[in-house]
């Protein structure tokens, strides 16, 4: 392994952990709106909207599983049912069971804390090259957790802009 190699792969290393710990504080919001929010609100659709905050929570979880595992050819970490419930193109039933819930608490963050075992075991050797509904292209791993982040922040703020139609009030975080 020559000297540029070794310093890529500290710096990659580096940048991954950063993304990692963004992530986890994206995830201790949303873990508060979810467990602080009565689940009416949560299961609330306000007129103008598509999807409530609920749908919202657990879609953030399934598609970080997509955009990490299943484009490396790898198993979810989380259960098909959930994956298939909340994945891209779905809308909310109006249900969410206390199971449902209780999976998508725990999920927030071992969801993030098995991608840092994973990418620190080195676990994430093949990507299929993916371009997203906003015309990114994903090449790998490093860039499907950076573009999940994009992608959690804008469902972060759909969840704020539904907590304040639903609640009719402001949000403190």
């Amino acid at each position: 392994m020559n000297c540029t190699t070794f310093m890529e792969m500290v710096e990659n290393k580096i940048a991954v952990e950063n993304l990692i710990n963004i992530t986890l504080q994206n995830r201790k919001i949303l873990y508060k709106i979810l467990t602080g929010t009565p689940r009416e609100t949560l299961l609330k659709v306000p007129e103008g909207y598509r999807n409530n905050i609920w749908w919202n929570i657990a879609h953030i979880v399934v598609i970080q599983q997509r955009l990490v595992y299943k484009l490396s050819n790898l198993e979810l970490r989380i259960d098909d049912e959930l994956a298939e419930k909340f994945k891209k193109g779905t809308v909310p039933n109006g249900k969410a069971t206390d199971e449902e819930i209780d999976k998508v608490k725990a999920y927030l963050f071992t969801t993030v804390e098995w991608v840092q075992e994973d990418y620190i075991k080195g676990r994430f050797k093949n990507y299929n090259e993916y371009t997203t509904s906003t015309k990114v292209i994903l090449n790998n791993v490093e860039d499907a957790l950076t573009f999940n982040l994009y992608h959690e922040g804008i469902h972060l703020g759909v969840i704020l802009s539904l907590l304040k139609a639903v609640a009719k009030a402001d949000v403190t975080l």
